[in-house]
């Protein structure tokens, strides 16, 4: 009868010792992130060195990851994403700009109903790039302007007349409930043909059209052909426009303030104010503006220093809103 013998430790570290280190280290690290930050990063080697002896922490390079990437394996946990990585050297400014500044909330600014005034249209194009500019078709100085915006950077949309309620007259060549299709669309490409390197369209007056979702369909169907977005003034709370538009992939989202109903200084300001409180309220805000000498001046101010706010292109708005009001990222429904 052979007598077994007792199984002798190999010589080493205890593994209580090492999970009572382990708990200890990843303690003081989160602590030492929370009061210290980015400071805390310049200091983990030395960390790590004082809390667990050499042998017991390696620091090795993942494969496939590049040189300034530092992957810290922990004794007895097997490798992962979740494993703690260290960028070296460790950089001045933890977050880029772009990261800080779209923490902040962001507001799109549209100025409509231009092509007609010349000294208008080039006070409208002083603006900064991201103001986007909406340009009437039938003004004869509408194609010379537009082009004049889009090579100053700004986005150019076509302000298309459609049907309005009542005796409100939307200017030439409108799109209108009474007319077939084949009309509406031949009016369609001629307004878009007037205004040069166009991004999308939104609605001039169009109180009875756009809430007509029979009227829209061909409409939303020959910008999606060519892969613009269709913006809605929501001159009517019964507009149609953005669900009839999305649902043919056509990007849409509707204006929520009008700046200057009232020509007023403090109707304006209001209007500014009320359009700082909704993007901070919901993330993202756009205004509609006209191309009038006050406005465009009080503009010009506001967008040299928005409060607290981030001006972006409208198109990058209509995606925010989009995403906000479905749920969902525009990225994960487009893989």
């Amino acid at each position: 009868m052979f007598r077994l013998r007792p199984i002798r430790r190999k010589a080493g570290i205890d593994p209580r010792a090492l999970r009572g280190a382990e708990a200890a280290f990843w303690f003081v690290l989160a602590l030492a992130f929370t009061l210290g930050g980015q400071s805390a990063l310049s200091g983990l080697p030395r960390l790590v060195g004082m809390l667990l002896p050499k042998h017991a922490f390696a620091a090795e390079a993942r494969d496939q990851v590049p040189t300034h990437v530092t992957s810290l394996k922990l004794p007895g946990l097997a490798p992962s994403s979740f494993t703690p990585q260290v960028l070296y050297p460790v950089v001045e400014h933890p977050f880029p700009e772009w990261m800080r500044a779209s923490r902040l909330p962001a507001v799109a600014i549209v100025i409509d109903d231009l092509g007609a005034d010349d000294a208008a249209a080039h006070q409208a194009i002083a603006l900064p790039q991201a103001v986007a500019l909406s340009f009437l078709p039938y003004p004869e100085p509408t194609p010379a302007l537009a082009r004049e915006a889009e090579q100053a950077g700004h986005d150019v949309i076509v302000h298309v007349p459609m049907q309005a309620e009542g005796e409100a007259d939307p200017g030439p060549m409108a799109l209108r409930l009474d007319l077939p299709a084949e009309e509406n669309l031949r009016r369609l490409d001629w307004a878009l043909a007037r205004v040069p390197g166009f991004a999308g369209i939104n609605n001039h007056e169009g109180s009875a059209f756009t809430p007509d979702r029979a009227a829209l369909l061909p409409v939303v169907e020959a910008l999606a052909d060519r892969h613009v977005f269709f913006f809605d003034s929501r001159t009517t709370a019964a507009s149609q426009v953005v669900p009839v538009a999305r649902a043919f992939g056509v990007p849409s989202a509707a204006r929520d303030v009008f700046l200057d109903d009232v020509v007023t200084p403090a109707a304006i300001a209001a209007q500014l104010a009320e359009l700082t409180r909704l993007a901070r309220t919901n993330g993202v805000a756009i205004a509609i503006g006209h191309p009038r000498a006050l406005t465009l001046d009080m503009l010009a101010r506001w967008c040299a220093a928005p409060p607290g706010l981030r001006l972006v292109r409208l198109s990058q708005a209509i995606r925010m809103k989009t995403e906000r009001e479905i749920g969902v990222s525009l990225a994960v429904l487009a893989r």
